[in-house]
């Protein structure tokens, strides 16, 4: 008996001090599915001591983590639902460390026209108004939100023949709209990793209404105290320093750098 009760007591310690030493992030399908996180995190893991678990899933997934005190960390790229995020308590010390682009795709062929696209709005309205299919991420993550709002911002429905939700990750999307030959709104990084199994080209590119900035937030320290919150600031930190930051500006996929460290922006 005495020896069991040893037994679960060095289990529990070996519990805590395992949860201690990991960090729960959740993060974009984008940071993911261009290998950006499996290129900087095992030398965050080796400077700090501490092990990154990765929950990579769409923007509004991931502050919902936040939100239920899920994860100790998230980062994101929806900066509207990123303030409300914190203005709501539930997120802390937010700091934008990278940022790249989006970029309109579609198929070489580009029947709407958009490569002759004089802004955003001439791009989408071009798209809705040639009933060509595009294809949307549906998924409720930063790249569904800006989508959104490149709609809004010309004043056009998404209730138009060719529109297609799918409700799936940036990866999957692309795949789909290339089989479909359509039209979708990329993160340039995610894009750039999957360029050699896509036919679809970049058709529109560089207004300033895609930018498309990344914040690294820690969860709020009063509402859920009993998160990993040296962990996550420790991983905040790392991101900002000069090692993590000029680790994201050399990235390269396919010979391209995919994001600009905020130091750059």
């Amino acid at each position: 008996m005495k020896k069991l009760a040893t037994g679960l007591i060095a289990l529990a310690l070996s519990f805590s001090l395992s949860a201690a030493e990991q960090i729960k992030l959740a993060t974009t399908t984008s940071t993911d599915n261009s290998g950006l996180l499996a290129y900087l995190l095992p030398a965050f893991e080796k400077d700090s001591g501490y092990q990154v678990q990765v929950i990579a899933t769409g923007t509004g997934k991931a502050l919902r983590h936040g939100r239920n005190g899920d994860v100790d960390v998230v980062m994101t790229h929806a900066p509207g639902a990123e303030a409300k995020f914190v203005e709501e308590g539930y997120g802390r010390l937010p700091r934008q460390i990278m940022a790249n682009d989006f970029i309109i795709l579609g198929p070489e062929s580009d029947p709407a026209k958009i490569h002759q696209a004089k802004n955003i709005v001439d791009a989408m309205t071009r798209i809705h108004d040639t009933g060509a299919i595009f294809v949307s991420r549906g998924d409720e993550s930063g790249t569904h939100m800006k989508e959104l709002n490149l709609w809004k911002q010309a004043n056009l429905s998404t209730d138009y023949s060719g529109y297609r939700a799918i409700g799936q990750g940036m990866g999957p999307a692309l795949l789909t709209a290339d089989e479909m030959q359509g039209y979708l709104l990329a993160d340039r990084g995610t894009y750039l990793a999957f360029m050699h199994k896509l036919n679809l080209k970049v058709q529109f590119e560089g207004d300033k209404s895609l930018l498309n900035p990344y914040q690294v937030i820690l969860i709020s320290d009063k509402k859920y105290p009993d998160l990993n919150h040296e962990g996550a600031k420790a991983l905040s930190d790392w991101l900002s320093s000069s090692k993590g930051q000029e680790m994201i500006d050399a990235f390269r996929v396919q010979g391209q750098p995919l994001f600009r460290a905020t130091y750059k922006n």
